[in-house]
């Protein structure tokens, strides 16, 4: 068996604008993201693998969670929004009317050779992943500071849902037995890992 807790990394400025980020930009958690991030409570042994994703939001949030022995994977990041990074929901459907929504559908689609202009597409984006996944051992458990659509991308993956809530600074919970990924727990903000 084995355990795979999620955790999305706490609130920035560019996401209380509900921007979509940009690669090139790595805003550090606002006051706001900062608290939730120490409020996460992580009962996590010594030993346990641990991964990141190398955005400074992430970092933080795992050093404010108590968190500081981690492996950065570039594997984690963000995806690419390409065209629609830096941009609100509301200024893409002014100046593109219905198709950041096809851009974000193709991205959703692991199976996808398409995504925004300029980013990934969804075939890349869960290729990526995907890799991630198939690096992780068979037993045990492991924990991991992401983002939001890498965490949506995962539970795609894994346990097949296309759509889901994911909070600042909470945690889902993935476990694997017999062959099968199973969906434990979601938006969760305290965690014991045995």
């Amino acid at each position: 068996m084995f355990d795979l807790y999620l955790v999305r990394h706490a609130q920035t400025p560019p996401n209380a604008q509900r921007r979509y980020p940009a690669l090139q930009d790595d805003p550090s958690l606002s006051e706001l993201g900062a608290e939730q991030a120490r409020h996460l409570h992580l009962n996590v042994p010594p030993g346990t693998q641990t991964w990141c994703s190398a955005a400074r939001r992430c970092i933080q949030t795992a050093h404010l969670a108590g968190q500081s022995d981690y492996q950065l994977t570039p594997l984690l990041q963000e995806a690419n929004f390409g065209l629609m990074a830096g941009h609100t929901w509301a200024s893409l459907e002014e100046d593109y009317g219905d198709l950041p929504r096809r851009w974000i559908e193709a991205l959703s689609d692991p199976r996808s050779h398409h995504g925004p202009p300029e980013g990934e597409t969804g075939l890349q984006f869960h290729g990526r992943l995907g890799q991630w996944l198939e690096e992780l051992p068979e037993a045990g458990q492991a924990l991991a500071f992401t983002h939001m659509g890498s965490i949506l991308g995962l539970l795609r993956l894994t346990v097949g849902l296309s759509a889901a809530r994911i909070e600042y600074a909470k945690v889902t919970h993935l476990r694997r037995a017999g062959g099968q990924w199973w969906l434990e727990g979601l938006n969760v903000d305290k965690v014991t890992v045995e």
